[in-house]
């Protein structure tokens, strides 16, 4: 079997004796670390516009979050294919076709004329574009010397990290000085020149086009089947009472049998879709699950601070892509900082670290009232984009770093499937805390705002003297006083989720543990087997 360490020997960067990175393969690496950041933006950059884009396409609220919805299951199910058709066509092949499949197909979302044209569009864009994520995190750890991990490591833990968290910054920021079709134009540019550097600079291994006659095309649909339902089912089960709701229950069920089947057929075909092999490897395991906790946190914070911040505060597209601007910029000054550290420290303390500091600024946000505004929220969402920096970063170099660089390329999509379906389990978790505790909270506070509560008595007596002459003013007073209340509930529904959170990664800290010590991970060479 060809792969990108025994089909061109010379190609084979992690056994060459020197620890210099040619000029050349370094600047081919960023050029795709760029598509990388464009692909993983795409997921979040809608998200601030999304009201935008619905009035843009006649569309309804349920119509509207397809766009989101399709993107995520395309990608879904595109990231774990990854590494057969990474070995099959070659990282420079590949890549090539992502990038020029996601321009062309942003284009298209960006003349997009109707709702339906624009989800066929997303899904092309999110299962195309989804290549490009676990090819970057592949390369990055089987063409550079192991010497300079502690280099490519925070660069693509950058990127990972940073995309998902400044995606409704840009997006905000686009919106309000162009107009939401600019959030897909903008891809044209950058992806030709990333298409045309990648098929120019690119020479990290060769193709094995013979394993495309041996594609498992019943694998695929297993998998897909699988995949998709399951991200279907996370989407849309805590807004419909999940299995209550006919189209959840059938896609349940359709997961339920496609996991079946899909699991069976990766462990009796011949040449799996998907290997599942490199979870033999302890590190590998153990990194996955952390990158499935930690993209719970990622992509849960990257929705529970906007939703905040647009339900109780009114806050629009612009200025909430102002205040988490905050996150990014932590994420990006730590970088290399963590770096730094990997080089000098255990990197299960500063996994473990992060995990605190991410508990630490999530327990600060467990007091939010509706008056948290930028500096309430500050400090919280730096302890953030430290904790997330010192826990990614170092997790992807135990789990993907220590592996041989021949597996590294199958199991780089699933440890980047892990942190998606982490992401979407998050937030369908997220979103249940949030109407279960807001609906608890709404019930008790009417249980004491009663005739017999002075101050609720006096607030009302207040409120109607206020909307004295506008009408039935009781009536007037006593809609506000409810309303009141039921924004009080959902804040306290927000603390409550805060801490869940501070709990679970408190927790999660625990769990570095399990993991083996890298022996050396820095030097060339080292290698945990």
């Amino acid at each position: 079997m060809a792969t990108a360490t025994t089909a061109n020997p010379s190609m084979s960067a992690p056994a060459a004796p020197s620890d210099r990175i040619a000029p050349r393969r370094l600047f081919a690496f960023l050029i795709m670390v760029f598509g990388m950041f464009m692909a993983i933006l795409d997921i979040q950059i809608v998200s601030a516009s999304l009201s935008e884009i619905q009035a843009g396409l006649s569309a309804s609220s349920s119509e509207v979050s397809w766009v989101q919805t399709a993107y995520l299951i395309a990608e879904v199910i595109a990231i774990p294919l990854s590494g057969f058709l990474s070995r099959a066509l070659g990282t420079r092949l590949l890549f090539a076709i992502s990038a020029a499949g996601f321009t062309i197909s942003s284009f298209l979302c960006g003349f997009a004329s109707s709702i339906e044209q624009m989800i066929v569009w997303r899904a092309l864009q999110g299962f195309l574009g989804a290549g490009m994520i676990p090819t970057v995190f592949a390369s990055a750890y089987t063409v550079f010397p192991r010497s300079k991990f502690h280099i490519v490591g925070p660069i693509i833990g950058l990127v990972a990290t940073l995309a998902p968290t400044v995606g409704p910054t840009v997006g905000g920021y686009i919106t309000d000085a162009m107009s939401w079709h600019w959030l897909f134009f903008v891809n044209i540019v950058p992806g030709v020149i990333i298409t045309a550097g990648v098929l120019a600079l690119v020479d990290f291994d060769q193709p094995n086009f013979a394993l495309l006659d041996r594609f498992d095309w019943w694998g695929l649909l297993f998998m897909a089947g699988f995949l998709g339902s399951l991200e279907y089912v996370l989407e849309e089960g805590p807004l419909h009472e999940w299995l209550q709701d006919t189209s959840v229950a059938v896609c349940a069920a359709v997961c339920a049998v496609s996991a079946v089947c899909f699991f069976w057929r990766v462990l009796t075909a011949e040449e799996p879709i998907v290997d599942l092999s490199a979870f033999g490897d302890r590190n590998f395991a153990v990194g996955c699950l952390l990158q499935f906790c930690i993209g719970i946190g990622l992509y849960g914070l990257t929705y529970i601070y906007p939703r905040y911040l647009a339900e109780v505060r009114g806050y629009s597209a612009l200025m909430i892509g102002e205040t988490m601007f905050v996150s990014g910029v932590t994420m990006f000054l730590m970088a290399p900082v963590v770096g730094r550290l990997m080089v000098k420290i255990d990197m299960r303390l500063i996994i473990a670290f992060g995990l605190v500091i991410f508990a630490i600024g999530s327990y600060q946000m467990t007091g939010i009232t509706r008056d948290y505004d930028f500096w309430e929220l500050f400090l919280p969402q730096v302890l953030r984009g430290v904790g997330m920096m010192c826990a990614m970063v170092p997790t992807n170099n135990i789990a993907l770093g220590t592996l041989a660089p021949e597996r590294v390329k199958n199991a780089s999509g699933l440890f980047n499937l892990m942190r998606n379906l982490g992401g979407a389990v998050g937030l369908a978790v997220i979103n249940q805390v949030l109407n279960d505790r807001t609906d608890l909270h709404i019930s008790r506070l009417h249980e004491r705002v009663t005739w017999g509560n002075a101050t609720a008595v006096e607030t009302l007596n207040m409120l109607q003297q206020k909307l004295q002459g506008m009408g039935d003013s009781a009536l007037m007073a006593m809609k506000q006083l409810t309303q009141i209340v039921h924004r009080q509930a959902v804040v306290m529904g927000y603390g409550d989720a805060f801490f869940m959170l501070t709990c679970f990664y408190i927790a999660l800290s625990f769990m570095v543990m399990l993991l083996n010590k890298p022996s050396s991970p820095m030097a060339g060479g080292g290698d945990a087997h």
